[in-house]
């Protein structure tokens, strides 16, 4: 094995969906990986806790290390990576996957489903990275990856849902601020975002958006494991975006198109993309 052997991750959000499947494609490395999210007892309507990730992660030839942490509660994260720090003898890269959405116009965003946003999306990595910055600055080859789109000021992405779209830029923002004044002192800080639509059970909870229009969420973690083996200081501050990465490293279009939930299929673009 080789590429993240030996390695710690700390993912938010990682129960399931994107997050699960960077954990797995960690795993499969031979990575450390602690699993830092909320759900501790299985929700009907979504699938999997931070107990069944776990232990898919050991299953998969890594070792995995079940966190319960809200990430708006900075006691639960700062004491969830100490118990990572405890358990593995340090952090090598931070994957901020946590995020809260709601599509809907102003008028039908309640303050609190917006003030979740703004704790989960922006501050909560920011949050994420305060923590562990301290252990990456002492790492070989630390990272800081966030699930987050290119920024945009395009009235387009704002008029529809301007919480969620503030929300989600601020991922972006904290991740350009991070990589400034981080990225010279060798932590790789970078946003990553599909290109299309990502088959997830979440994906579920949206009205109007089938699942069999998206790809797998196989493809965002091996877009994130080829960011995360390159050498920190060679990779710093951009935002990119899955497809993109997997072809500047050699997969052609029979390889992207293997990752699409059902071959064919027309597959909706994500968010936030042109």
């Amino acid at each position: 094995m080789s590429g993240l052997k030996g390695k710690t991750l700390f993912i938010t959000g990682a129960s399931r969906g994107i997050g699960l499947a960077i954990a797995l494609r960690a795993a499969a490395d031979g990575a450390n990986v602690a699993i830092a999210a909320k759900s501790a007892v299985p929700n009907p309507k979504l699938p999997g806790t931070i107990h069944s990730a776990a232990a898919a992660v050991d299953e998969a030839g890594g070792q995995g290390l079940a966190l319960k942490c809200d990430i708006r509660e900075e006691a639960q994260v700062r004491e969830a990576v100490a118990a990572t720090v405890a358990r593995f003898g340090g952090i090598d890269i931070l994957v901020n996957n946590a995020s809260a959405i709601w599509l809907r116009g102003t008028l039908d965003t309640p303050m609190k489903r917006f003030d979740l946003m703004q704790q989960v999306n922006a501050r909560g990595s920011f949050l994420c990275a305060q923590a562990c910055l301290p252990h990456l600055l002492e790492s070989a080859n630390p990272h800081i990856l966030t699930l987050a789109p290119p920024p945009s000021l395009d009235p387009k992405w704002w008029g529809p849902h301007t919480g969620y779209t503030l929300a989600k830029m601020g991922m972006s923002f904290v991740t350009i601020g991070l990589a400034a004044e981080f990225g010279p002192q060798g932590v790789a800080v970078n946003a990553l975002w599909p290109r299309t639509l990502i088959a997830t059970d979440a994906l579920n909870m949206i009205p109007g958006v089938e699942a069999a229009n998206g790809r797998r969420p196989d493809i965002v973690a091996d877009a994130a494991h080829a960011v995360l083996c390159t050498p920190s200081r060679q990779l710093n501050g951009r935002f990119l975006v899955d497809e993109e990465v997997l072809r500047e490293r050699g997969a052609d279009d029979a390889a992207i198109e293997a990752y699409s939930l059902e071959p064919g299929a027309r597959l909706l673009p994500d968010l936030f993309l042109d």
